[in-house]
């Protein structure tokens, strides 16, 4: 996976926010002000995610400008309000939770057939696997379950998703997280000591040309231990007479594989915000200064190992709202560049929805120039101004009475870190 920390600029808003709105999906937009009829002179919202700049005009009223396009639309009756574009760190406790995490992407791009991870779990799990076909050859990538104790062993699948092999790689990460967030997956495997299950059947139907990648993402609950492997084979032979003779391949430089224990991580806010009075603030995720890496052990040859951008760590984000202080508006802002994903959110404890991110286009991040060095040290130490080039996936605008959970987990090929913004919708 790709991980840089060079991030965004750092100057002051002149001519307004690009944002990416997530319109077609069932996240409440309260407020006739933040609709697609009325314009803040600070933000706009794009109907099927076309991207809008916002330039300020006279007082009262705002031109509006269709990316791509010379043609622009005045807005009357704007509410226009002094406001600063300088957020400060939101303060939120961290909780890691959950089951067990394997991560397998190393080697990352597969010279040599075999295991690529293995390990034996119990109880509630992650898989995420994430390889390259770098051979000459078609090949495919499965995971396999082998139950190791005496008895009857039961797996129950709860979730999953996978984006089929391209070498559009932002669109297979993309697409694993879409269908892992926006779809229910349920199903059991029964098994006896010694015998061997795929995941999921899908995977030994699902070819990789040369240079395509896959990457997939399943939870599951086992009552008794099951040695987990991920494999890369011939396209051509029976998986399970290959693994008779399949060795652990090296993992690469990057050494992204290994067990992490607590596959959750809970983030809460300390205080309740009040938009009416603590404007714009922003939550960093996967940062390594204020949300730490995760750090396990590859099995395969006991060696630690660090989660370099908490790739397969599910964060759900609970930042309570003041009743009283109006409704909140909150996007989700790349800082390492081009990136491509999906969230959750749910309303009061309800049914979770699924956000894209971005919405209307497979990615976004690209279009923003890396941070100066003095703009990086001031948003690490909490300080943080929004720019005109910054670079915004709508989440979505909620009532401050609702009790709103955003779900999310770093996507594969993305770029991290990013922030969760909150702002007031008015």
């Amino acid at each position: 996976m790709i991980l840089q920390e060079k991030i965004l600029t750092g100057m002051l808003l002149l001519l307004g926010v690009c944002l990416y709105a997530d319109t077609a999906l069932a996240a409440r937009h309260v407020a006739d002000e933040t609709s697609h009829t009325t314009v803040n002179v600070e933000t706009a919202t794009a109907s099927e995610g076309t991207t809008l700049a916002v330039q300020p005009q006279a007082e009262g009223t705002t031109r509006v400008v269709e990316a791509g396009t010379t043609t622009a639309h005045h807005v009357s009756h704007v509410r226009r309000r002094p406001v600063s574009h300088t957020m400060h760190q939101w303060p939120v406790e961290s909780r890691d939770q959950g089951g067990t995490l394997l991560f397998s992407d190393s080697p990352e791009y597969v010279a040599h057939d075999g295991i690529l991870y293995q390990d034996v779990v119990s109880g509630d799990a992650r898989v995420l696997y994430y390889h390259l076909n770098n051979q000459q050859t078609d090949k495919k990538v499965a995971v396999v379950l082998e139950s190791v104790e005496e008895g009857f062993t039961s797996v129950r699948i709860t979730r999953g998703g996978y984006g089929l092999p391209s070498d559009d790689y932002l669109a297979v990460g993309k697409a694993a997280q879409m269908m892992y967030y926006g779809q229910e997956m349920s199903g059991h495997l029964y098994m006896v000591k010694n015998s061997r299950r795929l995941l999921d059947q899908t995977m030994d139907k699902t070819i990789l040309h040369p240079g395509q990648l896959v990457c997939g993402v399943y939870d599951f609950t086992t009552n008794h231990p099951v040695r987990v492997t991920v494999v890369m084979y011939p396209a051509n032979v029976d998986l399970f007479v290959f693994l008779q003779s399949a060795r652990v391949q090296p993992k690469d430089e990057m050494r992204l594989r290994g067990t992490f224990k607590n596959m959750d991580r809970v983030l809460t806010g300390t205080r309740p915000y009040d938009p009416a009075h603590d404007g714009m603030v922003y939550i960093p995720l996967a940062d390594n200064v204020h949300d730490l890496y995760r750090t396990g052990i590859d099995a395969t040859d006991g060696s630690a190992v660090t989660d370099y951008g908490n790739y397969g760590i599910n964060y759900y984000l609970r930042l309570p709202v003041v009743g009283e202080g109006g409704a909140v508006k909150y996007f989700l802002n790349p800082l390492g560049g081009v990136y491509a994903g999906a969230m959750t959110v749910a309303l009061n404890g309800g049914h979770r929805d699924m956000l894209q991110t971005p919405f209307g286009r497979t990615f976004f991040g690209d279009a923003t120039p890396p941070e100066t060095e003095s703009v990086q040290k001031a948003r690490e130490a909490g300080l943080y101004i929004l720019t005109k080039d910054a670079e915004l996936a709508d989440l979505g605008t909620y009532d401050a009475d609702d009790e709103v959970e955003f779900e999310f987990s770093p996507p594969g090929a993305s770029n991290l870190p990013a922030n969760v913004i909150m702002m007031p919708a008015e």
